[in-house]
């Protein structure tokens, strides 16, 4: 979240950089499809590393928009030195924020995560427990989605420039589906995770008809016990009753599902334990 301390009101127009970890580098590409926008963008910063975009580098810079996760003792280094650098650092999508499907293989050792990826070669490499950029140092704005939602990239760059907080929103997903009058792809015996996913996507993915998989990961108040229950009980509405059905879903399996964004800390079912209906 942000810190009041590190929105700084730039006397000059701000240097911005673009920096990867452990990602696809797919939300720096994402960004690079606001076309038109970025051009507007553009008018108020320079970009001066880029490495998606520019083959120009440099050590010096305002604004750090960091991508993906840290997972080696170098990226930890490396990302010290960037939040020196940086007056103002900004997560980049979910990897960054919640550390996202890297942080699967924290369900096992490194050694063991090593040996099955890499073999007889596990030895060269070198590996920790994957962790979001906030475990490491201090962020000033946070931006979620895999990719990173660009609406909200686009609200984030906003309030940097006027020197403006920004709290990602704290509400389903199903908040946007009401907004936008979408149907509910319950409705059509799908499993959404769009109950428990926080929302700020516009519900991109319903929108065309597609389950929330919940790459913005979970809201702060997910009740996982409930969407549990409503997943897995015998008595249920109609429409749920269809989804059980077609679905007969596990609670490992559930958890599975969850699991892809969302295992940061670890992560439990041990709120389905309670008695809430």
């Amino acid at each position: 979240m942000a810190r009041e301390s590190a929105i700084p009101r730039f006397g000059h127009k701000p240097q911005v950089a673009f920096f990867d970890f452990a990602c696809c580098e797919g939300c720096q590409l994402s960004v690079l499809q606001l076309e038109e926008r970025l051009l507007e963008i553009l008018e108020h910063v320079d970009v001066v590393t880029w490495r998606e975009a520019m083959t120009e580098q440099s050590s010096e810079y305002d604004i750090a928009f960091c991508e993906g996760s840290i997972t080696t003792e170098e990226d930890v280094e490396r990302i010290k030195d960037i939040r020196a650098e940086a007056a103002v650092l900004v997560t980049l999508g979910s990897c960054a924020s919640t550390s996202c499907h890297n942080e699967l293989k924290n369900q096992w050792s490194m050694d063991e995560v090593l040996d099955v990826v890499y073999g007889d070669d596990a030895g060269q490499i070198h590996t920790i427990a994957s962790r979001p950029i906030s475990a490491v140092v201090e962020v000033d704005y946070q931006t979620f989605g895999c990719p990173v939602s660009l609406p909200e990239f686009v609200k984030v760059v906003s309030a940097i420039l006027t020197g403006q907080s920004y709290e990602p929103p704290n509400e389903p997903v199903c908040v946007e589906c009401k907004r936008n009058d979408y149907l509910c792809v319950y409705e059509k015996g799908e499993v959404c995770l769009g109950p428990v996913t926080r929302c700020g996507c516009d519900a991109i993915c319903t929108g065309w008809g597609d389950a929330c998989q919940g790459c913005r990961g979970l809201m702060d108040s997910a009740n996982i016990g409930a969407m549990l229950k409503a997943l897995t009980r015998e008595e249920a509405h109609s429409i749920m009753r269809t989804v059980i059905d077609r679905h007969q879903l596990t609670e490992g399996e559930i958890a599975a599902k969850l699991r892809i964004y969302n295992n940061w800390p670890e992560f439990t079912l041990e709120e389905a334990e309670t008695d809430d209906d």
